[in-house]
This record gives C-alpha cells, structure tokens and sequence, in this order.
C-alpha cells in the first residue's frame, strides 16, 4: 500500500511502520492486538502523548504517519470507520518568522567558497548550484544519475517527491559544473549515480545529509551566522524562491520553478511581497 498506492520512498515508509509500532505498543502493550476495537480516544491519546512529552515533536510528520496507518485499515475494512479524520492537527508556527534564507550575496559566497575546496570542491560546488540554480532538495541532488542528464537537449530528469519525475532546463552554468566535475574529480566507479563519495569505494549517498554539512561548513567559512541552530538544505532552495519574488516573479512562477504539488505550500513566500502586501 505504501509503494504502490502511496508512492512513498524506503526512508519514509521506514518512519511510517516505526509510528504504526509505537502507535500498537502503546495502546494495546502485551496484550492481544484488536485493531477492530479502536476508536477515536486511542488516537487522540496517542498523539497527545508525544506531543506532551519531555521532548515534544515540532512538525506534523507523527500524525502524517498516523493518517496513513488509519485510512489503510479503513481501506481494508479492518475498522467501521475512518480514524484517520479524528486525528488532531499539530500546531504550526509558521506565521511567526519570514523563510530562511539568505541575500544573493550570501548565496554566491557560499557558492564561492565551497568552489574552492581543493579536495572536493568541484563535486560541492555542483551539488549546491543546483540547489541554488534549480532549487532542488538535497535528496534529488543525491539522486541524480547519470543517464538523467540529456547533454543534447539541456535537461535533466529530476527524481522528486511521491516518485514523481520533471524534465528541468539545464542552464549552460549547472552543464559546465556537472562537467567539470564529472570530467576532473569524479574517481572511477560502476556507479551510475552522479554525486558519489570522495574516497574509494566511490559509492552513492545514502541520505542528503551530505548536503548539510556542505552547507553548514561553507556558512561558517563564509561569516554568515544562520537565523537558525539548524542549518538544512531547503535553505537554497528558499533562498531562490525569495530572490524571484523579489525580483518581480508571481506565486504561480515561483510553484512552477519549485515544482510544488500544491499552489498552499507555495503561499509561506507571500510574505516576502512587500510591495504587495502594502497595497
């Protein structure tokens, strides 16, 4: 159900059964498992449980996962009625801060700064370009395969979220840093993927944490000190999206280059028009 009907990767079906197991061990523990029994208060208890607790979950993704487990056993006919519609939303504060981001002076400072790395600076330089360029995830940088580039025609194939795949321009920039890197620093491997690690064995990555460190290490090469203690790679990836609103770009624009499923998720930059919003 979760390959096939949810279209969801290893690493977040991993998180969905490891939620669907403590969501059993708790309500039922040692006793005999009666999923036909559950009710609402189960899931509700639960889900006030984690929040409640001495480290409180801060994002939606427990009771994401929760969802799942219920609409599949309803799917299934396990139980009378959809538990999923009776799970509490989790309290989000994004209207407490603008996205993080950082100036396009900032972003090219990165950008020079982790260029030369003369160890492995071609490959990170890469990496981060497209992020800023694109606006890639991290997990679709890492993904990249060699036979996703089409040379000829300027594309590349683009393995997003949910297993859906989009074509991108390839700008002459991105080309001439994936061929630099590809020709001068890449070390032989059978690997097909593009983006592999320094040393020998030359293998794929196995998550975009990489790409965090990368960043995380060229920000504090560079003086910037982040707005946050966290430093993730979606930090480009707002950062391009601000550098378009700024220059004049619509929301529909900006959905378009993040190649967001939804226009809602694409409403966190609205913020960023000032001009609009004073009108």
């Amino acid at each position: 159900y979760l390959v096939k009907q949810r279209g969801l990767s290893a690493r977040t079906i991993y998180h969905a059964l490891r939620f669907a197991n403590r969501f059993l061990d708790h309500r039922f523990g040692a006793a005999m498992i009666d999923l036909a029994g559950l009710r609402a208060p189960d899931a509700i208890g639960f889900v006030q449980y984690l929040l409640t607790g001495k480290q409180p979950y801060r994002d939606k993704t427990i009771t994401t996962h929760l969802r799942t487990f219920f609409q599949y056993l309803f799917g299934r006919g396990i139980t009378a009625t959809n538990l999923a519609l009776s799970i509490p939303k989790v309290a989000q504060r994004w209207d407490a801060r603008l996205p993080r981001h950082l100036s396009p002076d900032g972003v090219e400072a990165v950008l020079g700064s982790v260029r030369g790395n003369p160890r492995h600076g071609a490959r990170d330089y890469a990496m981060l370009l497209l992020m800023a360029r694109l606006g890639l995830r991290a997990p679709e940088v890492i993904a990249i395969q060699l036979d996703d580039i089409d040379w000829r025609a300027g594309e590349l194939l683009v393995r997003g979220k949910g297993k859906l795949h989009d074509r991108l321009p390839m700008t002459a920039e991105v080309g001439e840093a994936l061929s630099r890197y590809l020709c001068e620093e890449r070390g032989p491997t059978s690997c097909r993927t593009v983006f592999v690690t320094h040393r020998a064995p030359h293998r794929a990555f196995k998550d975009g944490q990489i790409v965090n460190a990368i960043l995380k290490d060229a920000l504090a090469a560079t003086g910037q000190k982040p707005i946050t203690p966290y430093v993730g790679s979606h930090l480009l990836r707002h950062s391009l999206a601000t550098r378009l609103v700024n220059a004049g770009a619509s929301l529909d624009d900006v959905c378009d280059v993040l190649r967001h499923r939804s226009r809602s998720s694409t409403m966190l930059y609205a913020r960023l028009d000032i001009d609009g919003l004073r009108s």
